[in-house]
């Protein structure tokens, strides 16, 4: 869940609207026909958009069944200029080794949530809407939050919401959590908003809600979110042609930071050029129509040698 979600939501926000398109478009140019990779296709927005902008062929991943459905039928109508994956991006490599794709023109990366599963309360993912703890985004994964509410200790519990929440109240929620687990087993996405808001000290500056930074720090690790995003960031700029591009969109400073970092690694190493020189945000305008873009950051950088 992304930092601030839980302020107010206009009907236009409760779908889908995939974010900074228009920016994205400038962006992502691929030295045609190569390939555009598209390593979190979600609903195919961005996708469409980059299809209609160029002649490449694209190839979309998700780790999500319900959103590779979805995307499926959103890019029908470019045929056999689609190809779409059920994988997690960390295996950006093997993807494309098993595709027989040598390097590709350009890669795209939007690290948000897709509100199709954000706003499903199966899903689990909101301390919104009462569902189970689960927040698997591949739910072929073995292991959900329920499983890490229940079976993990304080100590890990604690590094969980630190590390991947920027949690000041780890410690405590924690120390909550295991205690409330004590008389009987936490099961829905409800009993944990209920037991973080009843020992906060105070709600957030800015309105965020007590268990936002908790189901945040949860989500990271169900899905090892961290961990891909360095996969990432490793193999995906060495398998771009001279010329290629590629751009993420990131949302918090857990995810912005080691982008930022890796891209201006490539650029001092030589061999890529920085397209952005800080990070693009969304305008106004789009935020007043997409309340959850607000906290968008896109970089871009091209590689420049083979």
């Amino acid at each position: 869940m992304r930092l601030g979600e839980d302020k107010g939501r206009s009907a236009a926000s409760r779908q889908h609207v995939a974010v900074m398109v228009d920016e994205v478009t400038a962006l992502v140019r691929a030295p045609n026909p190569l390939v555009i990779v598209d390593a979190t296709v979600g609903m195919g927005g961005h996708a469409a958009a980059l299809l209609e902008a160029t002649d490449a062929h694209l190839l979309g991943l998700d780790r999500d069944a319900a959103a590779l459905e979805a995307a499926a039928a959103n890019l029908a109508r470019f045929g056999d200029r689609v190809t779409l994956r059920q994988a997690d991006f960390r295996a950006f490599d093997a993807i494309l080794d098993e595709c027989g794709i040598p390097c590709v023109g350009a890669v795209l990366a939007d690290l948000g949530m897709s509100s199709l599963a954000l706003d499903d309360p199966a899903r689990g993912f909101s301390f919104r809407l009462d569902g189970p703890l689960d927040m698997r985004m591949d739910r072929r994964e073995p292991v959900s939050a329920y499983d890490i509410v229940n079976e993990e200790s304080e100590e890990e519990l604690t590094r969980i919401l630190r590390e991947y929440g920027e949690e000041r109240g780890a410690r405590r929620i924690a120390r909550a959590i295991v205690a409330a687990r004590r008389r009987r087993r936490l099961e829905t996405t409800g009993e944990l908003r209920a037991l973080i808001e009843g020992g906060a000290r105070r709600a957030r500056v800015g309105g965020i809600n007590p268990a936002t930074r908790a189901f945040q720090a949860l989500r990271i690790a169900v899905n090892h979110e961290l961990e891909s995003l360095a996969a990432l960031l490793d193999r995906a700029p060495h398998r771009l042609a001279a010329g290629g591009r590629i751009a993420i969109i990131a949302y918090h400073s857990l995810e912005d930071r080691p982008v930022k970092h890796r891209f201006r690694e490539l650029v001092q190493g030589g061999g890529f050029a920085a397209v952005t020189r800080k990070a693009l945000r969304p305008s106004a305008e789009e935020i007043a129509r997409n309340p959850r873009a607000r906290s968008a950051r896109l970089r871009c950088i091209e590689r420049v040698a083979s």
